[in-house]
């Protein structure tokens, strides 16, 4: 049974939701949701039960001390609520945590309870994937549904993927079967620099969530991240003449492949986004808005020797090759 003592009404709430693991390349999809917690101060309000979910020597539980007193943080998944202000408020309910290690069903059917019992009016599952992208240019970013009707009404692409599968996956199914709208977002990181964190892919996410849900979202410092992390990738690139080589072949067929859209939605959506941040009555929060629960509870790997993987990043990351893992929880 789910109690959700002490949480309030939420206005249109969302759940936002991203997993530490195979699904989250460079940390970008957790970071996402870590920043909405951050900057909207969410408070924690629940939190699933580690032993039902995660295997301890893959997950390990860390100690620390607190004041002289030693305490044990367990790996699970939580839940909190924040507020986003301004002419038109609505809730964000964030779930952060990492893959569970077993009883998939089961995770993703509590996860539908909390949803219920809050009223969650859709779900957006974020996501990150290695592509062959290069990191000079915008990070790609595609949103896929299950559900025909959404793929239409939101222009989202319909998925057609057929393969091994994440917990991203596994949950917008469960959501599609108990008739809860459900989307996933998905940033292609470029596989030869992977190591988390990468501000680039998280804050790509951050741009297409809030054209999708119609929210604005302060940024803080993420785009000077963003900025200095391209800075600190073209450094080690141009200190590697195959590694820049390669990167400039991603390149040409990332600007071939984009010719059509340069002009078109992909301009209008950029502007759009820019009229709603200069626009002072456009929804958004300040720091500390969103405060009102209580508490329950940079390397570079060389280039491989094969060709680019012609696959777009519209699909879920396939499962490991020679050369190309997942990244670690």
């Amino acid at each position: 049974m789910i109690e959700l003592e002490g949480v309030p009404e939420l206005i249109d709430p969302v759940m936002v939701a991203a997993f530490e693991g195979w699904n989250d390349a460079g940390d970008a999809a957790s970071g996402a949701v870590a920043h909405l917690d951050r900057e909207w101060k969410g408070e924690v309000f629940a939190a699933l039960d580690a032993e039902d979910y995660y295997d301890f020597q893959v997950n390990r539980p860390t100690v620390w001390l607190d004041n002289g007193v030693r305490k044990i943080t367990w790996p699970t998944t939580r839940l909190s609520v924040v507020r986003i202000g301004g002419a038109k408020p609505r809730d964000l309910v964030l779930v952060r945590g990492i893959e569970p290690s077993m009883r998939w069903r089961s995770f993703c059917n509590e996860i539908l309870g909390f949803a219920h019992e809050l009223g969650v009016e859709m779900v957006v599952i974020l996501g990150a994937l290695l592509g062959d992208t290069p990191h000079t240019r915008p990070v790609p970013v595609s949103g896929v549904t299950s559900d025909a009707d959404l793929a239409r009404t939101m222009d989202l692409e319909e998925t057609k993927y057929e393969g091994p599968t994440g917990i991203v996956g596994i949950l917008q199914e469960a959501c599609t079967h108990a008739g809860v709208p459900a989307v996933s977002l998905w940033a292609a990181v470029p596989h030869y620099v992977s190591q988390p964190p990468n501000p680039k892919a998280t804050l790509a996410l951050l741009n297409r969530l809030e054209d999708l849900i119609d929210i604005r979202i302060p940024l803080g410092e993420l785009p000077e991240d963003a900025r200095a992390w391209q800075l600190g990738v073209d450094q080690l690139a141009a200190e590697d003449s195959e590694v820049a080589e390669y990167v400039q072949t991603l390149e040409e067929a990332r600007d071939t492949a984009d010719l059509p859209e340069a002009s078109g939605d992909a301009i209008a959506r950029e502007f759009e986004r820019y009229l709603r941040r200069r626009d002072p009555a456009a929804p958004s929060a300040e720091p500390g808005d969103g405060s009102y629960l209580r508490d329950t509870s940079s390397g570079l790997t060389r280039p491989p020797k094969r060709k680019p993987d012609p696959s777009g990043p519209g699909e879920e990351p396939s499962a490991p090759e020679e050369d190309d893992t997942p990244p670690d929880a």
